[in-house]
């Protein structure tokens, strides 16, 4: 298909290559795998506070460094800490970076209660995206009372580096809530 003149989102419309290939193969498509789940949980709280083009940017170091973000392997990189925090690839925040092993393990756990991460997040939309229907990247919300809900159960769950805003741009990236906007050649393909 081509891509280059489609109407996108405004937020990927302004020309840079990776963010468009990230709205149109990723962003807001339902996902349903829960090692890419996590990748895109993980790669919303190393976003906090940072622009999401410096995450793309560093995304392969952070595959290669995370097994491609096999929540299993990851679960014992406690020890690897040091090791990671030197590699200048990443976004070196120690806090987010423990967060990722921390919800490595709060993952694993889940997995061994006979809930696989999908059902987990998706049992939060009764398995069905919600699809909002904005007219520009300037309605997105930051937040709404699903995220607070979500982020609250996911703390008692063990998962850290949750807080309700990050949980919503996950929800975003997950498809979880389709965000696209109404003008936006994806907003009725999910």
């Amino acid at each position: 298909m081509q891509t280059v003149n489609l109407k996108r989102c405004s937020w990927a419309q302004n020309g840079n290559l990776l963010l468009q290939q990230y709205h149109d193969n990723e962003w807001g498509r339902p996902c349903y795998n829960d090692q890419k789940l996590f990748e895109l949980l993980s790669l919303e709280i190393m976003q906090a506070g940072l622009s999401w083009q410096t995450v793309l940017n560093k995304r392969a170091a952070f595959q290669q460094v995370f097994v491609n973000f096999d929540f299993y392997q990851i679960q014992s990189f406690s020890a690897k800490l040091p090791e990671i925090m030197q590699n200048s690839h990443l976004i070196r925040n120690r806090l987010k970076l423990q967060a990722i092993i921390n919800n490595a393990q709060a993952a694993v756990a889940l997995t061994q209660q006979n809930h696989t991460l999908a059902d987990y997040f998706w049992n939060f939309v009764a398995g069905q995206p919600i699809k909002h229907h904005l007219t520009n990247s300037q309605k997105l919300p930051k937040i709404d009372s699903l995220a607070k809900q979500i982020s609250q159960q996911m703390k008692k769950d063990g998962f850290k580096f949750v807080g309700p805003v990050i949980i919503y741009s996950f929800m975003q990236a997950a498809g979880l809530v389709n965000d696209h906007e109404i003008s936006c050649y994806l907003f009725d393909k999910f």
